[in-house]
């Protein structure tokens, strides 16, 4: 496999994951990965009121007994795959306080990804997201809300999921391109290159059938044609069955884009391995 680095993976220390931290490395050894970093989610003063079905509590993440099996892991696998600790942030503009403080009480995290999984203050997984907006003021919206937030915090490592929505949007292939929202996109990757933040290659979409992985590759293209050379590539498996989901023809895309590195981090530095 070429890619041997899964650097987006969530357990039940998720509360939308019941996947055993350790189902999660077995299956990682399984598939041949070198590197295993797990990102379970931290989305404080996520919106329960607007998702009824999600109860309250499920997104803030429980960080002493998480820590606490990830090192029981590290040591019980140490020679087998290299393990490291990470962390998915959900980003809102209004709440780069807490962000801040989070990330500078805890400096044990080897990566950090920040997601937009919000847009008009509900997540766009939830059919209702569309009720009161056509699917390209969606876009629209998302990718203004997601600079909104890249540009009040952006300590992190990687901006995980770059066009999230477009997973949602029902006719997303008739419409959805690169070029029709190029004035939105654009800025969104001139800033993460400026503060040297890594743009998450996504493979979650292609295991479920859909044409391409997030973002589209003609956004990773634009990426490196800008000077952008820093991705990371993450399954975003919640189950075992995922870890690594889709790796094989992913990388193949990413080289024929003109990308010959992916990065993988510890202590929140980047290293660069071949594709």
């Amino acid at each position: 496999m070429s890619i041997l680095a899964d650097y987006h993976l969530h357990t039940d220390h998720s509360g939308d994951s019941t996947a055993a931290m350790e189902a999660q490395i077995l299956a990682g050894i399984d598939r041949g990965l070198s590197y295993m970093c797990f990102t379970d989610h931290y989305d404080p003063e996520f919106p329960y009121d607007n998702v009824p079905d999600v109860a309250p509590g499920t997104f803030e993440l429980n960080y002493t007994p998480y820590r606490d099996e990830y090192l029981r892991m590290k040591e019980k696998y140490e020679g087998r795959i290299h393990l490291r600790f990470g962390v998915e942030l959900g980003l809102q503009s209004d709440l780069y306080r807490d962000h801040a403080s989070y990330v500078n009480s805890h400096p044990e995290f080897d990566f950090i990804i920040g997601s937009n999984h919000l847009c008009g203050g509900t997540d766009p997984y939830y059919p209702s997201f569309l009720k009161e907006r056509t699917e390209e003021e969606a876009l629209c919206l998302y990718f203004e809300e997601t600079l909104e937030n890249l540009r009040a915090f952006s300590d992190i490592d990687s901006c995980g999921h770059l066009d999230y929505v477009a997973r949602y949007l029902p006719h997303r292939d008739l419409f959805y391109t690169y070029i029709g929202y190029a004035d939105r996109i654009d800025p969104i990757l001139k800033l993460i290159i400026e503060r040297g933040i890594s743009l998450e290659v996504n493979t979650a979409p292609l295991m479920k059938g859909m044409q391409y992985f997030n973002p589209l590759p003609d956004i990773l293209a634009r990426y490196l044609e800008m000077g952008g050379e820093l991705i990371t590539v993450g399954s975003d498996a919640h189950v075992p069955e995922k870890v690594a989901g889709c790796f094989e023809e992913t990388a193949l895309i990413l080289r024929s884009l003109g990308f010959k590195y992916y990065a993988v981090y510890e202590n929140r530095k980047p290293r660069m391995l071949p594709l």
